[in-house]
């Protein structure tokens, strides 16, 4: 989707739908009462019948409305007026791209970006819009034979800043998004992968195709080399699968030379039976999303290359299925780490801390500033926190809150765990 920012009134807008919001009480944004002026009161009119209360969430779409100059104007419902803040922008950004991708509006220009949000400018305004309209489109039909036509789908965003001296800085966030954006697609297209596609080896590739096309460096090592590096821990995951292992390191240096990098270390089993400690067969077909840190890794490459940003980051991603077969690692069996550390395996279907374990002994060679582990570790994560945060672990309180700085920052939340 491409998306431009201007200045101006909504009245005015060429456009095939121009998105303006109402506050519940029926009260109308700035932009809605530009609007209401040149149509002659016909939205306050259509506001006090009661076809638009201002939920949040809510939408109207009105047709030919006199004095304007687009095919449509949408109305949005942005909830309670003194409540208006992250969520809420979102959650009506989200439904007004939803709505004008069904409708055949194929381009629009949103004044939900002009709303004042507690605490957040407008280029923070602009770079969530844009995430968040990516989100709302984005759909996973690469595997179907026959994917579902869209009519008409939305193709152009027009997010409109309250004054001309807000462009280049609401020009600046728009391109931000648009990478944050492409990452996040990327990092959902392969976790949506089966796990016959997206295996260790695919995995790799990707990788390698990603690194060509934005010119940073990647290096992918296989069972041979593991082997010199001995890389016991890690190996003994992958003896049960016919797939071979990836050990994938990626370099992008942004910053200089001199400077130390941060190091990103993904768990990618592309597939997690459980081993020879079996999983139940009720839901493992959703084991094929125990690669998702991995993915992480990979969008997070491809949005920091795009903004060309000015650091340096290093990515280890350990990449292998976890499959019982007569080679496969038993429970009590012993294993040697790449740090020499002996680990008794009791249950094969904790097979994370050990492909993990040998990655971060791996990450040390680069003497990094700081290393983020990102996995599926458990789904007693989901217990504790449920569906609101990801949980986190550090022995650094202030990486721990850098990192929850940031998914604050990003509305991707995250809780410091003990």
């Amino acid at each position: 989707m491409e998306f431009t920012i201007k200045s101006g009134s909504p009245e005015k807008q060429r456009s095939a739908c121009v998105v303006v919001g109402v506050f519940d009480n029926r009260k109308p944004s700035l932009s809605a009462e530009l609007i209401d002026r040149a149509s002659g009161g016909y939205v306050s009119e259509i506001i006090r019948r009661g076809d638009m209360e201002g939920k949040l969430g809510s939408t109207l779409l009105l047709h030919n409305v006199r004095g304007t100059l687009a095919d449509r104007v949408l109305l949005v419902g942005l909830g309670k007026e003194r409540d208006f803040r992250e969520r809420e922008f979102r959650t009506a950004t989200r439904a007004a791209v939803r709505l004008l991708n069904e409708t055949g509006s194929y381009e629009a220009v949103v004044y939900l970006t002009e709303e004042k949000v507690k605490r957040r400018e407008v280029a923070w305004r602009v770079e969530h819009a844009v995430v968040v309209a990516m989100e709302a489109v984005y759909r996973f039909d690469e595997m179907k034979s026959q994917p579902a036509d869209v009519r008409r789908p939305l193709r152009k965003l027009t997010l409109s800043v309250p004054q001309r001296s807000d462009l280049t800085a609401g020009e600046a966030a728009a391109a931000r998004g648009l990478a944050i954006a492409h990452g996040m697609d990327l990092a959902r297209d392969l976790g949506n992968l089966p796990g016959n596609i997206c295996t260790p080896t695919y995995l790799a590739e990707r990788a390698q195709a990603l690194a060509k096309e934005l010119d940073f460096s990647c290096q992918v090592l296989d069972r041979p080399q593991l082997e010199e590096l001995k890389m016991g821990s890690f190996l003994s995951v992958t003896n049960g699968s016919e797939q071979p292992p990836k050990f994938i390191v990626l370099e992008y240096n942004g910053a200089g030379k001199k400077q130390k990098p941060m190091v990103l270390v993904g768990k990618g089993i592309t597939f997690d039976s459980g081993g020879i400690s079996i999983k139940p067969a009720h839901d493992m077909d959703h084991m094929k999303f125990d690669m998702c840190g991995a993915a992480s890794v990979l969008g997070t490459f491809r949005a920091i290359a795009e903004l060309k940003a000015k650091i340096n980051l290093v990515g280890l991603v350990a990449a292998c299925e976890n499959m019982p077969n007569g080679r496969a690692t038993k429970p009590g069996d012993i294993v040697r780490s790449m740090s020499g550390q002996t680990v008794e395996v009791l249950n094969t279907d904790a097979e994370g801390r050990l492909i993990l374990c040998d990655a971060l002994t791996y990450a040390e060679r680069y003497e990094p500033t700081a290393v983020v582990d990102i996995a599926t570790l458990t789904g007693a994560m989901v217990i504790a926190l449920g569906h609101i945060a990801c949980g986190v672990f550090s022995n650094s309180d202030s990486l721990a809150r850098a990192l929850l700085g940031a998914g604050e920052e990003a509305f991707d939340r995250a809780w410091q765990m003990p």
